[in-house]
């Protein structure tokens, strides 16, 4: 399939890593030009011949640093993939979730997406772009997560059908891409916030992780790649889906079983 991204700008926040590099890597791949922003710039994402971009999109200086830096030095965005995000460093309730904790994720999963999008609409307008929105089933199966954490993803599911409502009719499409549990560092990686957790509870990482798939219900039996995600994202990024818009695509192996 011929997705036709030769000569399309594109702006990948999140980039460094995991889903968002896998983007990067995937949209230069198939011939575009890509700004990937981080808030640390890792030597994966400069190998990838992207524009890397160190910017904190939680902050509006930050959003501004990016949007300057990808006009200067795209000259017009097409595509955007608004993919930055994270959650509490531990498993939460609500009781337990300060108003601190609540104001940072929403400042990085639904605010930085706002500013990002609100400061790229007028390019996208003029050229007909496209954008998709990086969510998380966690928006639609409260589990063991923490509840902040859900609660912003759903804002992000929200946000994306009004804006697709909304900048239809000008040419812009939107859709969100909402994964389940994917092999990223933030699982995978010993040293990541998961990996300390389970070794601070005395767990084994390789026996967590072989067993994620049956406590999340995962019908595939296997977690998803970061690669598998990007190509998701491309296809919704491309001309081959141009009457794809408003739209939430799930990728999570069958987690989510409800019709």
């Amino acid at each position: 399939m011929e997705l036709n991204l030769a000569n399309k700008t594109a702006v990948v926040t999140g980039a460094s890593r995991g889903i968002g590099l896998a983007t990067v890597r995937t949209l230069t791949d198939e011939g575009a030009r890509v700004v990937g922003a981080a808030r640390t710039l890792t030597p994966e994402l400069k190998e990838t011949g992207a524009h890397a971009l160190s910017a904190d999109l939680s902050t509006e200086e930050g959003v501004a640093t990016l949007m300057d830096g990808a006009l200067a030095e795209l000259g017009g965005i097409d595509l955007l993939v608004n993919n930055v995000g994270g959650s509490s460093e531990r498993p939460a309730g609500f009781l337990d979730t300060e108003d601190a904790e609540w104001t940072r994720l929403f400042d990085l999963n639904l605010r930085s997406t706002v500013r990002v999008t609100r400061a790229a609409l007028p390019s996208l307008i003029e050229r007909g772009g496209a954008i998709v929105n990086v969510s998380s089933i966690a928006a639609l199966r409260p589990g063991p997560v923490p509840v902040a954490y859900g609660a912003t993803k759903a804002a992000v599911n929200a946000l994306g059908k009004s804006l697709a409502e909304e900048f239809g009719p000008k040419g812009v499409r939107v859709n969100t891409v909402s994964p389940g549990v994917v092999r990223t560092p933030v699982w995978a990686d010993p040293e990541g916030a998961i990996g300390k957790m389970l070794a601070e509870a005395g767990m084994d990482h390789a026996e967590f992780l072989e067993q994620v798939p049956a406590k999340f219900g995962i019908t595939t039996g296997r977690l998803a790649e970061s690669e598998e995600v990007a190509a998701l994202i491309a296809f919704l990024l491309s001309d081959v889906a141009r009457n794809i818009t408003g739209a939430n695509y799930l990728i999570d192996g069958g987690a989510i079983k409800t019709v």
